[in-house]
């Protein structure tokens, strides 16, 4: 195509009356700066207004996807290729008489053309990459990865196509001789390969995307995943600070994705408040009475209160607690606390929603709540938890109910003045 484009330029000059064969210096002097300034005022002319126009377009248009493109300057990148065509087809026809200078500059000039074509698309795809990121598409794909991968490809194209201009042979010449170099570059280049390989299995098992909260103690990891690039997944910890996982790693290890809890729109409460064993007792008839008037537990006492008459009235000697069903303090706490949190605004009333006693410890008797919030905020969450155990706490002494505390030094001198006096 060079040669026809040539052949078309040289009758043209031939046609005005300008020798298209010059044999001297000067000649070919003014014919190497008249293809320096056409290529010049062709760059000017894209540059200035080809490029120019269709970025007041862009500018004007409703989409946003094109103002991508305009901020990687991807126009202006293809633009840079005008004078490098410009001056691979005229400079032979100045160089006519110095055939082995023409060679080598056209093969030069060859090499830049490919050069800045490669970064052109490099720059498109980068214009891709951030479309996918805004569009979500990322979420779903790590085109990243893929952009990636492709620009890898390109370079290892670019390089061996260069070789093979400047050297004056066929690229099938340089590609025969990648066979022997396979392992060394399956050893070079092993994390990109596994991390290639661990992107399309996170990618096809959704396993971890952008905006997911992940923790992966391994590797100090714990916070919301910014970029899944080829070979490593960035995560920034709630800390601020930036932890790099190879993405092959989320592979063949464990970790921990919150995805599941943001998109079911509740995350759960998990904690227990230990009793103090010494606490525990039956109620007095007086406590039913004043605990009666709780509204949360009109319902429970009535009831409950039914069920061991009737148990306890086939019973001789039911007066004797061990002979009979009484209520107990924790019994009634426990009743509390759950219709307390299904009666809670800020509780998922279809998710898990439990308040049980778990096994006695030397620490005392857990009472544990295993509810959900109906808010996955980080902030949320843990005020709706704060509020339901500051509840929870100040409403122990109602029930004559203790906390179990550990002794402090305050309680040991307490026990020693005590003992002294």
């Amino acid at each position: 195509m060079d040669q026809e484009i040539r052949f078309q330029i040289t009758q043209l000059l031939s046609n005005w009356g300008i020798n298209t064969m010059p044999s001297d210096g000067v000649s070919t002097s003014v014919m190497v700066i008249a293809s320096l300034i056409i290529a010049m005022l062709a760059y000017l002319f894209v540059k200035r207004g080809v490029v120019r126009a269709m970025n007041i377009v862009i500018k004007r248009s409703k989409v946003s996807w094109d103002d991508i493109f305009m901020r990687h300057k991807v126009l202006e990148k293809f633009a840079i290729l005008i004078p490098a065509l410009v001056l691979s087809i005229l400079i032979p026809l100045a160089l006519t008489q110095y055939a082995l200078m023409s060679s080598m500059i056209h093969r030069f000039l060859s090499v830049t053309i490919l050069v800045l074509l490669i970064r052109a698309v490099y720059s498109s795809l980068d214009a891709a990459n951030e479309i996918a990121d805004v569009n979500l598409v990322s979420r779903r794909l790590p085109i990243k990865s893929f952009v990636q991968l492709f620009k890898l490809f390109l370079f290892f194209v670019t390089i061996i196509v260069s070789i093979s201009i400047l050297a004056d042979q066929s690229p099938v010449y340089f590609l025969s001789g990648l066979g022997v170099m396979t392992g060394l570059v399956m050893l070079v280049f092993k994390d990109t390969i596994l991390g290639f390989v661990a992107g399309i299995q996170l990618a096809a098992n959704r396993m971890v995307s952008p905006g997911d909260w992940i923790q992966m103690d391994k590797y100090g990891a714990d916070g919301s995943v910014e970029e899944v690039s080829l070979t490593t997944v960035k995560v920034r910890n709630w800390d601020k600070t930036i932890t790099m996982i190879p993405a092959y790693a989320l592979v063949s290890d464990a970790f921990k994705n919150w995805r599941g809890m943001s998109e079911s729109g509740g995350r759960r409460i998990k904690r227990s408040i230990l009793i103090d064993i010494h606490s525990i007792r039956f109620l007095t008839e007086e406590e039913k009475t004043r605990l009666g008037k709780i509204y949360l537990l009109k319902n429970y006492l009535t009831g409950k209160g039914q069920e061991l008459n009737e148990f306890n009235g086939h019973i001789q000697d039911a007066d004797m607690p061990v002979n009979s069903r009484q209520l107990t303090n924790i019994g009634t706490f426990r009743a509390y606390l759950k219709e307390f949190v299904a009666n809670h605004d800020r509780i998922r009333k279809d998710m898990t929603l439990l308040v049980r006693q778990l096994a006695s410890t030397k620490e005392g008797v857990p009472i544990e709540i295993y509810i959900f919030t109906n808010d996955t905020r980080w902030t949320v969450y843990e005020d709706i938890q704060g509020d339901i155990f500051d509840h929870v706490l100040a409403i122990l002494p109602e029930f004559g109910l203790r906390a179990f505390q550990a002794p402090t030094g305050s309680d040991i001198r307490s026990l020693k003045e005590a003992s002294s006096s």
